[in-house]
């Protein structure tokens, strides 16, 4: 148990060094962030000043070390837009990015998982088809499509609903339905699969030859069997609601992450874009090594624990 929650650890850590260095060495390389944050006419007395102020003077391997040293510490640099911390700009947009994200997935569980498990229950019925029609059409439509389509229902034709900002709780509705919608067709999806798998193992039949209650062994039996491959996916849809949110957050003008990134790479202000990639891949990282803890707490014969150990599954 300790060896493998060591090596999933260890994992994680190289994960988020290999994404902190692809970005880092990805942004410098593009150009020179001197010439795009400072206008032309810029004396050079001046842009030599900001060149070491920024580091952008030293060699590449030496800006790269120094950076990774001063991340250990918690420090991510300097805003090149206003000269405060990177970071606490990412700390004001956090809170709105996870009422967005924490919305957006309650919202979905409350339609997806109802929507596959009832398609599973009516296998091959008219239900079925239904239920499966509307979930392939609700991953299946562009996220920025549903977006814009629904603030023209909703906001200029209905006008019902605000379009931009977060000032109020109806300020949340579109963004979260947006980005929910997309993410509820592939639970239904994903429910229903896991359901129907569940229900053809032998524990069922022979709960349903003991003449147990249908309601008890679905309740009992089936849905608490196939929520452990369900976590797995919600899991790694984390990774996929903080991707959307970038989107969503700037078509909605919703002040999180999602929106930050896209303005500081717009601006070139690196240091903020490294500072949100990294807070983003924590985050996920985070969120994949919680689910592979719970599987192993919930059965300890999933996962990679049987591999590792050596032990038979």
């Amino acid at each position: 148990m300790l060896r493998f929650l060591a090596l999933r650890a260890a994992r994680a850590l190289l994960t988020v060094l290999i994404c902190v260095s692809a970005v880092f060495l990805a942004l410098r390389l593009a150009g020179d962030p001197a010439d795009i944050m400072l206008s032309i006419d810029t004396p050079p007395d001046v842009r030599a000043h900001y060149r070491e102020l920024w580091g952008l003077e030293r060699p590449l391997i030496e800006q790269y070390g120094r950076y990774l040293a001063a991340v250990a510490q918690g420090d991510f640099g300097l805003s090149f837009g206003d000269d405060r911390p990177a970071f606490e700009a990412v700390r004001e947009a956090l809170p709105k990015t996870f009422l967005l994200g924490g919305s957006a997935l309650l919202l979905a569980l409350l339609i997806g998982l109802p929507l596959g498990v009832l398609a599973a229950l009516r296998h091959n019925s008219a239900i079925d088809r239904l239920a499966m029609a509307s979930a392939v059409f609700g991953y299946a439509i562009p996220v920025f499509f549903l977006g814009i389509l629904l603030i023209l229902l909703f906001a200029l034709k209905l006008r019902v609903l605000p379009s931009a900002g977060s000032e109020t709780a109806w300020h949340l509705v579109l963004p979260m339905v947006t980005l929910a919608l997309p993410l509820a067709g592939r639970l239904a999806r994903f429910a229903r699969t896991s359901t129907l798998e569940v229900l053809g193992k032998p524990f069922i039949r022979a709960a349903r030859g003991r003449g147990v209650m249908p309601l008890a062994v679905i309740l009992r039996h089936a849905l608490p069997n196939a929520a452990v491959p369900l976590l797995m996916f919600l899991g790694i849809e984390i990774g996929g609601i903080l991707a959307g949110s970038a989107v969503v957050e700037t078509i909605f003008a919703w002040p999180g992450i999602g929106r930050l990134l896209v303005d500081s790479v717009s601006t070139r202000d690196l240091a903020v874009v490294q500072a949100v990639i990294l807070t983003v891949t924590v985050i996920m990282v985070a969120a994949n090594l919680l689910v592979d803890i719970l599987h192993i707490l919930i059965d300890p014969r999933l996962g990679g624990f049987a591999r590792v150990t050596g032990k038979p599954a």
